[in-house]
């Protein structure tokens, strides 16, 4: 499952988790591995300096991604630390929850990279209306319309990522629209992980 910012792919998770279904979370994975105390912290640390971390020792992401935003280079050092850290995790939790029926991995950036393709059976992309997203992000982020502009720009463009999805879930509504389009959705992945059982 993936989403541009503002999408509501953060709520859309939390109504399969409600509905029983595992969610491997990257972007949890990515914080868990960053926090005090954790050897990814150290590296970062060691690459960029003290200036990332805040008075209490924890990683100052604003403070990073002006590091990196700009600078490819830098960009390129903190993915070469985080990614492999962050699919070793993914391959544990998969295994882990591999008794149920499906289970999600909830990644921002499904098909900029094969690397989580290849583990996946069927893609499924959160979509809305780019005033909407806008409107959500500012608000959950606290961000300039502007810069939430720049995180979009830099981001696949909304039309290539629901042509590339398997399944495109439109959530321009109430949070209780999600809910009920991700119940739709479950009944119809149940269904399909059925079948597939009943012909392997």
């Amino acid at each position: 499952m993936t989403g541009g910012i503002g999408s509501g792919k953060s709520e859309a998770a939390k109504a399969f988790a409600a509905l029983g279904v595992p969610i491997v979370d990257l972007d949890g994975i990515s914080h868990a591995l960053t926090k005090p105390g954790q050897s990814t912290l150290a590296e970062i640390t060691q690459v960029f300096g003290q200036a990332i971390l805040n008075e209490k020792g924890e990683l100052d992401r604003t403070a990073l991604r002006q590091k990196i935003f700009s600078n490819e280079q830098a960009k390129i050092q903190l993915e070469a630390i985080m990614h492999p850290a962050i699919y070793k995790q993914v391959l544990q939790q998969l295994e882990q929850n591999k008794s149920a029926p499906y289970q999600i991995l909830d990644i921002p950036l499904l098909f900029e990279s094969d690397r989580y393709l290849k583990l996946i059976h069927r893609s499924l992309v959160i979509d809305c209306d780019p005033t909407t997203q806008i409107d959500r992000a500012s608000k959950r982020s606290g961000l300039s319309e502007t810069e939430v502009k720049k995180i979009i720009d830099a981001q696949m463009p909304r039309e290539q990522r629901n042509q590339l999805a398997d399944d495109v879930l439109t959530n321009n509504g109430s949070l209780e629209q999600l809910r009920e389009k991700v119940a739709q959705l479950h009944e119809k992945y149940i269904n399909t992980c059925a079948f597939d059982k009943l012909n392997t």
